[in-house]
């Protein structure tokens, strides 16, 4: 009998496959045309942080250390090492080794408060705040008293040149050099100073901000800045009447650039040119809504920007990151930092701190949805044959796809719970998607995740 000889099929590859995309650097949020956006950027997403660039991760949670009333009224920090808080039940509180101690009462309840450090003629560093309805006070390290020779009406207090400088109404106050007590004696160079800031608008100031070479002056609509060290070679100078600040909370400085909020979105000043807000145009739909309830702060690395219902904004300007976050769940109206912790003053009278891996013992909710994937052309039809992620998840975690540009016709494909942190390959399954012209995916869930990959792959078909 002879053998029946069967030659041997050859196998060619279908044309057009094309090899995996992976995505291993995650940008953070971008608003601009989805259809032109690279790749590693999300059109939307909440509580997800750059902490762990170039993966993306959950955002921080937060331990609630102390209440009072049901608003912060301002927070302030004692060289360094004490967090000092007002509430608006008219307490002014001090948080000292894990405990809360009431050092003033009987205060305002609804006059926002500013703080800063200052020693002059004192035996020791003071802190010393104001609102601009109470007595001007002062904390010595162990008790606040009233701070005698203040103006009875200052606000936004500061130091620069070795001088206590505050604003009341339109004019601009500073004490006698190195002399906290002395406000009102002109007799020579290291004498009081006083001036009235001339506005186009006829705004008064609603911000101050010392640093080691000027002195910046905010207004709604208005931003000058002051140089010289003694009132003879002070000098003040106009940067704008365009923009100004939101309020005096709403502005951070970090690394010599100030960044701050006004009503049109988030500027950015250095110095020489006028403010600009080309950072924080990329995430421009967002900015929606800053009012004087805003608030503005950093942990020494990122910034963030509270915008009121719910939205903080936070920006990582480091190097080859400058990435912006969505977060949600935090109301914050005061920021400080403090021995490498971020502390939070909220809208229901809380002390935050961000320090966690919850928000107060409950799950952290986050999403993150892509852009819209497609071939290398917008016209060009193709068949989707795999996606996966790369995760290490903590909690549970749900894959959407979309074949829409924009919209929310999410469809369920995946859901995956953790047993224990680890690194996870997951295949995303696409059958019911893989003639679709656009594929847009929704991560989402509870807990701890962190997302090292996206990867994709498909095959081009002809173009038509």
């Amino acid at each position: 009998m002879k053998t029946v000889q069967y030659n041997l099929p050859q196998y060619q590859s279908l044309p057009g496959q094309m090899q995996p995309i992976p995505i291993r650097e995650f940008k953070g949020l971008n608003t601009f045309d989805p259809l032109t956006i690279p790749d590693g950027f999300f059109t939307d997403m909440q509580n997800m942080t750059s902490d762990d660039y170039p993966a993306v991760s959950t955002r921080p949670g937060y331990s609630v250390i102390g209440s009072g009333g049901t608003k912060v009224l301002g927070m302030g920090v004692w060289e360094g090492k004490e967090l000092h808080v007002v509430f608006n039940d008219g307490t002014w509180r001090r948080w000292k080794n894990n405990a809360w101690t009431t050092l003033a009462s009987g205060l305002n309840t609804s006059a926002e408060w500013s703080f800063t450090n200052f020693q002059g003629n004192f035996d020791e560093v003071n802190l010393i705040g104001c609102n601009g309805v109470d007595t001007m006070k002062r904390y010595n390290g162990s008790t606040v008293s009233n701070l005698s020779g203040a103006p009875s009406k200052g606000k936004y207090i500061t130091t620069y040149q070795n001088r206590l400088w505050c604003a009341v109404g339109v004019e601009l106050w500073a004490c006698k050099l190195d002399n906290a007590t002395i406000w009102d004696s002109f007799l020579n160079d290291d004498a009081s100073y006083r001036k009235t800031m001339e506005s186009s608008l006829g705004e008064e100031i609603n911000m101050l901000s010392g640093s080691l070479t000027k002195l910046t002056i905010g207004m709604p609509n208005g931003l000058h800045e002051l140089y010289g060290s003694r009132p003879s070679d002070f000098n003040t100078r106009l940067i704008t009447e365009d923009t100004g600040l939101a309020n005096h909370k709403s502005a951070v400085t970090q690394e010599g650039f100030m960044r701050f909020m006004h009503s049109t979105g988030i500027y950015e000043y250095g110095g020489g040119v006028a403010p600009e807000k080309s950072v924080s145009d990329i995430v421009g739909k967002y900015l929606t809504g800053i009012t004087d309830q805003s608030a503005a702060g950093t942990d020494g690395t990122k910034l963030y920007f509270n915008i009121p219902d719910d939205k903080l904004m936070v920006y990582d300007p480091r190097a080859g990151v400058q990435s912006w976050s969505k977060w949600s769940g935090i109301t914050a109206l005061h920021f400080v930092s403090m021995q490498g912790k971020l502390y939070i003053g909220d809208a229901q009278g809380r002390v935050l701190r961000l320090d966690g891996a919850t928000d107060a013992g409950n799950s952290i909710p986050w999403y993150a949805i892509t852009k819209p994937f497609n071939g290398g052309s917008a016209a060009q039809k193709m068949r989707w044959y795999k996606l996966w992620v790369v995760v290490e998840l903590t909690g549970t975690m749900q894959i959407h796809l979309s074949p829409s540009i924009t919209g929310e016709d999410w469809t369920l494909v995946q859901t995956i719970t953790s047993n224990g942190t680890q690194v996870k390959r997951v295949i995303i399954p696409v059958a019911s998607f893989a003639r679709e012209n656009w594929i847009r995916v929704k991560f989402s869930g509870t807990g701890r995740v962190r997302m090292h990959e996206f990867t994709r792959q498909t095959r081009q078909l002809p173009l038509y």
